[in-house]
């Protein structure tokens, strides 16, 4: 019997013991701080051996194979100890991978719009009757699902964490939607580091299977000899006209992918806004299409889809000062992005776990949109040296303390977008419970 260890008992580690363990694995989990209730009890029940907070290495290094989560680092110690005694290791994505069956899998990746584009490419397969579900960096972890309730088809959104750790996995379908500089904390701060990594989800890719890919990023286009030749590779462009591929011209969008429907559509009937999510629609049209699925569902589907929770989420107008919550903004790029789609005046709230941030990036879009500056973070020093006698700068520390100093610098017709450029760890347990702070906070003013 293969022994299967797994390091981590988050989501995707919990997801992997419980298909390990289905497909017959001996199966030992271990997780260096403490697992939430629920995953105790679900190991507990399925009869999976853990353990937390202290471990034997004997029983770790035992191992066949080891499943690592995404979120430890290679230089974490056990890591390192496991590398040196030659032991396999595998992401969970992986894992799934080998127990998929004859399924279909559409695989999204990218420094920013990943859970918006896989969200809304998900809703375009709902909407065309598809049975299929939402895997990945976003809801359930791909091995929890092909566990629980496979499927024919699988939109995963996939992070350069889980690709780092992948040798079989092959989407059918792929998307590169952008690189920018993210996670250089993980990767020795080498770009190249990260933008190989980023390549990695066409790896295995072979005939017949489709590499969607920004090619306006300069990043991508530079690196485009990775893609294995045989793929057929479709671009997107806002700059110039792609054709096979998709582009915006005029306002309308142009989808010409070899085999389906070529579809016109204007971008007014985006239910997306902004320049950003351009792509991210643009994306998932020619995701649809590679699907063969039918331009009036792609239309329906475009039309009918509501934000993600944490990305640019309208949240409540109180006296006249409008409030959005974009928690999930973790990198200055996106937080670029958020700025690009504003229209009003601005208090913007920054701050949290720093990870390399370039905040010159945001520069001009703060001159140009900002009013203040509301920071939340346990270290505001790299904001103020940014911004210090550009604009207005408030300390804050807390998501209550943060909302009502941004509330008091703004007037009826301004706006207070959160989209803190940065990680939320020293504060908030994610992104999300940020965000909801945030909105809680909101309601009680």
């Amino acid at each position: 019997m293969k022994r299967l260890v797994i390091l981590g008992g988050g989501e995707s580690g919990v997801g992997a013991a419980l298909l390990a363990s289905q497909r017959g694995y001996d199966v030992f989990l271990y997780d260096e701080g403490a697992l939430k209730q629920g995953y105790r009890n679900e190991l507990g029940g399925a009869g999976i051996a853990y353990a937390e907070k202290g471990v034997d290495e004997e029983r770790i290094l035992n191992a066949d194979e080891v499943v690592k989560s995404p979120g430890i680092p290679e230089k974490n110690e056990l890591v390192k100890k496991i590398r040196a005694a030659g032991i396999p290791v595998i992401s969970e994505i992986e894992l799934a991978y080998r127990y998929k069956g004859e399924s279909t899998i559409i695989a999204i990746t990218g420094s920013n719009g990943k859970s918006t584009t896989t969200a809304l490419i998900y809703h375009m397969c709902r909407t065309a009757g598809l049975d299929c579900a939402l895997v990945g960096n976003i809801g359930y972890s791909f091995a929890r699902q092909v566990v629980e309730d496979p499927k024919p088809l699988y939109v995963a959104e996939i992070s350069s964490f889980q690709l780092d750790d992948i040798h079989a996995f092959r989407p059918d379908v792929a998307l590169l939607l952008n690189i920018t500089e993210d996670h250089l904390d993980r990767y020795n701060y080498q770009f190249e580091n990260y933008i190989r990594s980023k390549f990695r989800i066409a790896m295995n890719q072979r005939a017949g299977d489709h590499f969607i890919y920004n090619a306006d990023d300069e990043v991508i286009e530079q690196y485009m000899n990775l893609i294995p030749n045989s793929v057929n590779k479709i671009p997107m462009s806002l700059k110039r006209k792609e054709e096979p591929g998709a582009y915006v011209q005029d306002n309308e969008l142009n989808v010409n992918v070899p085999g389906a429907e070529q579809q016109q559509m204007s971008v007014y009937d985006f239910a997306l806004k902004g320049k950003h999510n351009q792509y991210n629609t643009m994306a998932a049209c020619v995701a649809g299409a590679t699907m063969e699925i039918r331009k009036s569902k792609i239309r329906e589907a475009v039309q009918t889809f509501q934000s993600l929770e944490h990305r640019m989420e309208p949240v409540a107008t109180v006296r006249g000062v409008e409030f959005i919550n974009d928690s999930k903004a973790t990198n200055v790029n996106s937080t670029w992005y958020a700025l690009e789609s504003m229209t009003k005046p601005t208090v913007l709230i920054l701050g949290g776990i720093d990870k390399g941030n370039d905040y010159g990036l945001i520069a001009d879009l703060v001159q140009e949109k900002v009013k203040a500056i509301v920071c939340m973070g346990t270290d505001n020093s790299k904001i103020h040296e940014a911004f210090s006698g550009k604009v207005e700068l408030v300390d804050t520390a807390s998501a209550l303390d943060a909302v009502r100093a941004a509330y008091e610098l703004c007037a009826p017709g301004d706006a207070v977008l959160l989209s803190p450029a940065c990680a939320s760890f020293d504060l908030f347990k994610n992104y999300e419970d940020r965000g909801t702070q945030f909105k809680e906070a909101v309601k009680n003013l």
